[in-house]
């Protein structure tokens, strides 16, 4: 029965390389990950608020295959713009990565031992936090850990979004994996946000 489990959790994700960091890279990483900020979207006005709206709602109807309940869906998607905006990385990146990386699962595990949603490699939360690689099971845990990732090798990479993705798969320089968080991308992109 565990086995079962384990075998359908399973992602397709490669390994993240742990790389040696800066003293600074470390600290900014470590206080990115460590700050608990409940993910409240806050607006400057009132059509900010409503694009908002109108971006949950159309990204509600689009991952309801996946999750079922509004609730969870609500809450997901909360997530995932609050910490993609926190990060300076589009929500639908950040929605096309989750698709390659797990399939919007959860408590996936690949076979190189990633974790969650966003598939992190547990030597990050050595790196970054306790060193508790369960907190990686946590929604807003994970996804925080992905997106402070994702922005680390976006910034490594200047700006290189292919290079960063491939990086943050463990693929730099090879094609399949950024073209696939890519081509999820396009199908989470909302006009206007």
């Amino acid at each position: 029965m565990l086995g079962q489990l384990l075998i359908s959790q399973q992602a397709r994700a490669g390994g993240q390389l742990e790389e040696p960091l800066a003293d600074s890279v470390r600290t900014a990483l470590r206080a990115a990950v460590a700050n608990g900020a409940p993910p409240e979207p806050h607006f400057n006005n009132f059509e900010s608020r409503l694009q908002y709206l109108r971006w949950l709602g159309a990204m509600s109807d689009r991952l309801r295959p996946k999750k079922s309940e509004w609730s969870v869906r609500k809450e997901f998607l909360g997530t995932v713009w609050y910490e993609s905006k926190r990060a300076g990385i589009e929500p639908s990146l950040l929605l096309g990565l989750i698709q390659v990386e797990s399939n919007f699962r959860q408590h996936a595990i690949s076979s190189v031992g990633a974790r969650g949603y966003t598939q992190v490699m547990p030597f990050w939360t050595r790196v970054l936090a306790d060193g508790d690689a369960n907190q990686l099971f946590h929604m807003q845990t994970n996804l925080r850990f992905g997106c402070v990732i994702l922005r680390h090798y976006l910034d490594r990479e200047n700006g290189d979004l292919f290079m960063a993705l491939g990086r943050y798969n463990g693929s730099r320089g090879k094609a399949p994996y950024p073209d696939a968080v890519l081509g999820a991308r396009s199908r989470w992109v909302f006009a206007g946000v």
